[in-house]
């Protein structure tokens, strides 16, 4: 649905199974496919200040805890432009990738 009513995003709960996780830089991300440029995959989104409520709520750290766990997450799905590069500079290769931008902790609810 996020693709079709681009630029405009989807509001909704959205439930997944979390099957992959990973970070880059201040941000952490949570994967419902093991593969997170698979068109089907929706990438929950958080920055350190989330990822820190979640530690705090959850015991551990969030990528671990919540690796393998179902999940609803409240937030508006949008489809999202990611571009490669190649030596520090854009390339023209691409693709998209489903994205909820979370900016607090219980917009995360473990099942």
């Amino acid at each position: 649905m996020a693709a079709h009513t681009a630029p405009e995003g989807v509001v909704g709960t959205f439930s997944m199974k979390v099957r992959a996780t990973g970070s880059q830089n201040t941000m952490s991300y949570l994967n419902s496919e093991l593969d997170y440029r698979d068109q089907r995959n929706l990438t929950v989104a958080f920055n350190s200040g989330v990822a820190q409520q979640l530690r705090e709520r959850l015991g551990s750290d969030p990528l671990n805890a919540l690796n393998g766990t179902d999940i609803l997450v409240r937030g508006t799905a949008f489809r999202v432009k990611i571009v490669f590069f190649c030596n520090g500079r854009a390339s023209d290769n691409y693709y998209y990738q489903t994205q909820v931008n979370v900016s607090d902790a219980d917009q995360i609810v473990v099942r």
